[in-house]
């Protein structure tokens, strides 16, 4: 069946229109990807901005058109960090229901980790012997999903994203020294507290999802423009990771638009990104990662087509 499902997030507003089969293939027809910063401010305030909103809705308008050119016949759309962080956000989810006509649903953070493991694993072998996790960071929060197979063993949301610690910590261009050690004290102290001892020792290997992740295949490998091919599969390693965190740093936001494999409009936020990986890392013991272009936006398509054709329960 045809699904659409759009993932309303902190920092980017993305959309996929996909054919699944009833085995759980994922056939792509549309993928977009905009970076619309919702979270702008929640961390302080703690609502979602006018001005944000706005930014969501006109790219919501040109989904929905997209959605309806392609004939998706389930639509979902799922809300993250910085709507379940904020006092409007119940209502922002209600409009995003109503005036776009999509399921629109605020994920607690244990169901996005779910969803993002859901799609990250979707396609590899069910490999029950390596433990794994599944590194997403995210623009409020980042999630751990560990497990082995299909089975989920272990699942955390952290208060802690490229949009929330860039406001927190990093107030001068580029940021002083001071301001990233800081930083990176803060998501060190977040990742340790949040994961326990044995859970840590447990992992084997990693796979990292979403903007950030993909965003270090690209760099380093110095795409323009980008190739999904490319990236899906890229390993990084820790050290690779390390010397994008001091590059980015050492850069003023100008500069740092036109690194070749960085789409400009996450440049204001790669350097958390990249302290936010490099500590994920550090907290399982992982030399290198696998990068994967399947994420929660994969999983939701697949948990909205099993719930469509009854294979499924509603989560």
């Amino acid at each position: 069946m045809r699904v659409a499902v759009v993932d309303i997030g902190t920092n980017s507003t993305r959309l996929l229109v996909a054919d699944v089969a009833p085995d759980g293939a994922v056939s792509e027809l549309e993928r977009r990807s905009t970076v619309t910063r919702l979270g702008q401010g929640v961390d302080t305030s703690g609502a979602l901005a006018e001005e944000a909103m706005d930014r969501v809705r006109a790219v919501l308008t040109g989904y929905r058109a997209c959605i309806d050119e392609l004939g998706a016949t389930a639509t979902r759309a799922v809300l993250t960090s910085a709507v379940r962080d904020a006092r409007n956000g119940a209502a922002f989810t209600e409009e995003v229901r109503e005036r776009f006509g999509l399921d629109a649903r605020t994920l607690p953070g244990e169901e996005e980790a779910r969803l993002t493991f859901l799609g990250a694993t979707s396609e590899r072998a069910d490999d029950r012997d390596t433990v794994l996790v599944v590194i997403d960071v995210g623009g409020g929060s980042t999630e751990f999903v560990v497990g082995a197979g299909r089975e989920v063993r272990f699942e955390v949301s952290t208060q802690a994203g490229v949009v929330r610690q860039t406001e927190r910590h990093l107030h001068d261009d580029p940021p002083t020294a001071e301001q990233v050690q800081a930083l990176v004290d803060d998501v060190a102290r977040t990742f340790a507290d949040a994961v326990p001892a044995d859970v840590r020792a447990s992992v084997q290997a990693g796979i990292a999802v979403a903007g950030t992740a993909t965003s270090s295949a690209s760099i380093t490998l110095g795409l323009e423009p980008y190739d999904p091919d490319r990236v899906h599969g890229f390993t990084v390693t820790a050290d690779q990771v390390d010397a994008l965190v001091q590059r980015m740093a050492a850069l003023p936001l100008e500069e740092r638009r036109d690194v070749a494999g960085l789409h400009p409009d996450r440049a204001p936020t790669i350097i958390a990104g990249m302290v936010l990986l490099r500590e994920a890392l550090r907290t399982f013991g992982l030399a290198h990662v696998e990068v994967s272009e399947h994420d929660i936006l994969r999983g939701a398509a697949l948990s909205l087509a099993r719930e469509a054709t009854g294979a499924d329960p509603p989560s």
